[in-house]
């Protein structure tokens, strides 16, 4: 089933639209909360808290990428689970990849505002399109997907240094960029 057709099964607020929603997406979303989780029992969790989520969203939101929609929703669900979680049980590379985009994006209270998280959303994706198909894709699936250095550098065929320093180099990019466009760090 297409992604409109899922969407509709929201809006009727048809029970299959969570069973067609895990056949289609099931595994991205478990792929995404493992990634930040590092447990399968939270990770299911997550999951069942993601279609809730989704549940409740759709009737006031009609998304145009259902995919996008669907993985922010788990990132984001995946992301209060790790805050209740103690801190032996945390995935080490989630809070290590929060922690050095720490370096470019803080959380001041002006970045509260809905205006300046859009603007400042807009700005990343900017920043982002400009960057090499390569260099984005690795960013990405470092601080969207929290996945280990080690797991990009296979990926790639790059050693780790040179996944930790082309990273690096991103950020360093990224926090000019921001500061470049008046975005207060």
């Amino acid at each position: 089933m297409d992604d409109s057709g899922i969407i509709k099964l929201y809006w009727e607020r048809s029970e299959d639209a969570i069973r067609v929603t895990d056949k289609k997406y099931g595994k991205l979303c478990r792929y995404i909360a493992e990634n930040i989780l590092n447990n399968l029992q939270d990770t299911e969790e997550c999951i069942n808290d993601t279609y809730l989520g989704v549940w409740n969203a759709i009737p006031s939101n009609r998304p145009s990428v259902f995919s996008s929609f669907i993985g922010k929703i788990t990132r984001n669900q995946a992301l209060k689970k790790l805050e209740y979680i103690s801190a032996e049980k945390r995935n080490p590379d989630a809070v290590r990849s929060l922690a050095e985009l720490e370096q470019c994006v803080s959380g001041h209270d002006s970045m509260e505002s809905e205006l300046e998280r859009k603007r400042i959303e807009r700005a990343l994706t900017e920043f982002l399109w400009n960057q090499d198909k390569e260099k984005r894709i690795i960013f990405v699936r470092r601080y969207w997907h929290f996945e280990s250095i080690s797991t990009i550098s296979k990926l790639f065929g790059y050693s780790e240094s040179k996944v930790t320093s082309m990273l690096y180099q991103t950020r360093r990019k990224l926090r000019a960029y921001l500061e470049s466009e008046g975005i207060e760090i």
